[in-house]
């Protein structure tokens, strides 16, 4: 009996679909992958993925060594765990791993991709790139813009000054700083002033959401690695992000309404006083190859204001930290202070150039506690080769800079706080010095670095400058919890709380 002429083309597509597996299997077999731990079903190596990611990483590739090939649910990806390797990837192939995965990060609160840090590579990403470089964080915008940093760096010192003897919360006195420096410059005036009528959000709500910020654009989301049950938001982290959004979303399009408002009533006399008045200028650009959307210009600023002030206040957190647990270090820092700046006035940043040692306490804080420990995630946009194995097209990639920082085959007792260790070496943070790469390198390097480093260096300067710090009541060097949590930054699990004492002239506090 004849089969059914349907039946005939089943059993002829079943055959060319199994025909075609096995020679697709076949072909993935002669793949050089690079070594790592064999995958489960399904959910691949996430199994070996604790809550501090970045330590779980630098576990295996102590066992499979510095290019490791992972499988993260239903995608490849691949780590870099060396100098050699980052440089592969950073540089000599830079523009094969220049764009991002599309992660719900990205989607949900980068305004579906607008902003810089998610955005994929193309025209959209390379305008944006060069919006920051020439018109945001040229040299002659943050120059002209040192009034603020210096006058909110003035404004922390006093009211540290005011709780001598008293422990605080340092970190919350960091935000704040941080933050008017970075909504002064970028918005151009102060946002979070409870006294004020236009004020949405509180201070601390406002550091609230931007550690949320920082915790989801980090967050192993298994939705973005197992796609068939991203429905299921198994974590609970895209509906943290959707609410997030929403509140973000609100207080930028006040800001921008705002904005929009100034202008209008200047309009042929309007001058650009911030950041966001220069993105809504060329927003109304017609040259720009991609129009910027009012969406990309939340976007963007929010990027802006989310990246100045996270970053600054981890970085001198965890430089007090690992301060307190060194007096010795503490007894250097003051002797340069003193002999260069002197004790009848406040660090400028013109100082920072004849200071070494502070210079060398803040590489050495990036070395330990690099603000994003696996940067962010690449994709791979061809496929290549990269030291004799094959990577796919759109395999992920990380750089875990936190194992670069402690390889012991660059740093001397890596452990250690130890920032003697860059005396009389030109090693610098600005993606040039592969041993050292806490901003990243490359085309998709963080572009306001330069803001972030003057803020730091000067910020942490001034406070060791201007107090002594003790830890509060009884508490031992050595009973310092240094613990961290995992996000697209590490900071401190539990905030530092500490005791400041002046040691300066008291009519410099009211200065």
């Amino acid at each position: 009996m004849e089969a059914p002429c349907w039946l005939s083309h089943a059993a002829l597509w079943v055959a060319i679909a199994t025909l075609s597996l096995l020679l697709l299997s076949g072909r993935r077999r002669k793949l050089n992958l690079p070594p790592g731990p064999k995958p489960w079903p399904f959910i691949g190596n996430l199994n070996l993925i604790g809550p501090l990611p970045h330590h779980s990483i630098h576990q295996l590739s102590k066992k499979h060594g510095p290019i490791m090939h992972l499988r993260f649910g239903s995608f490849p990806v691949v780590v870099a765990s060396s100098i050699e390797t980052a440089k592969l990837f950073l540089k000599t192939h830079d523009l094969n791993f220049i764009s991002r995965p599309r992660l719900a990060a990205g989607k949900y609160i980068g305004y579906d991709y607008s902003d810089i840090l998610w955005c994929p590579y193309g025209p959209y990403w390379r305008q944006a790139q060069k919006i920051c470089v020439t018109e945001l964080f040229c040299a002659k915008r943050l120059d002209s813009l040192e009034y603020i940093r210096k006058e909110e760096t003035n404004a922390l010192l006093k009211e540290i000054y005011k709780f001598s003897g008293k422990g605080i919360q340092l970190k919350y006195y960091l935000f704040t700083q941080s933050f008017n420096v970075i909504s002064r410059m970028v918005l151009g005036k102060k946002y979070l002033e409870q006294s004020k009528e236009y004020s949405i959000f509180s201070p601390d709500e406002f550091r609230k959401m931007l550690e949320e910020l920082f915790f989801l654009h980090g967050a192993l989301n298994i939705g973005d690695f197992i796609p068939w049950i991203d429905f299921l938001d198994l974590q609970g982290y895209v509906k943290r992000m959707k609410a997030l959004y929403k509140k973000f979303d609100r207080f930028l399009e006040h800001v921008l309404d705002e904005h929009n408002g100034r202008r209008m009533g200047v309009r042929d006399n309007y001058v650009a006083k911030d950041m966001v008045d220069v993105l809504l200028q060329l927003a109304d650009d017609p040259n720009l190859e991609v129009k910027l959307e009012r969406q990309g210009v939340k976007a963007i600023t929010q990027d802006l204001i989310a990246a100045g002030t996270e970053s600054s206040v981890v970085t001198i957190e965890w430089a007090l930290s690992e301060l307190l647990k060194r007096p010795d270090i503490f007894k250097k820092t003051t002797s340069e202070l003193d002999k260069v700046v002197g004790r009848e006035r406040w660090v400028e940043e013109k100082d920072i150039a004849n200071l070494p040692y502070i210079n060398a306490i803040v590489k050495e804080t990036m070395r330990l506690h690099p603000i994003a420990p696996m940067l962010v995630p690449r994709l791979s946009r061809e496929d290549c080769q990269i030291a004799g194995y094959d990577i796919a097209k759109g395999t992920r990639v990380l750089v875990n800079v936190w194992t670069i920082g402690r390889d012991p085959a660059i740093w001397e007792n890596p452990n250690d706080f130890i920032p003697e260790r860059f005396s009389g070496k030109s090693i610098d943070v600005k993606g040039q010095d592969f041993e050292l790469l806490p901003l990243g390198s490359g085309r998709r390097m963080c572009p306001g670095y330069n803001l972030g480093l003057k803020v730091v260096q000067s910020s942490l300067a001034n406070l060791l400058h201007g107090f002594v710090w003790k830890l509060e009541g009884d508490t031992k060097k050595e009973d310092l919890n240094m613990d961290e949590t995992f996000g697209l930054s590490t900071p401190k699990k539990f905030p530092l709380v500490v005791i400041a004492e002046p040691r300066l002239p008291p009519h410099l506090y009211s200065l």
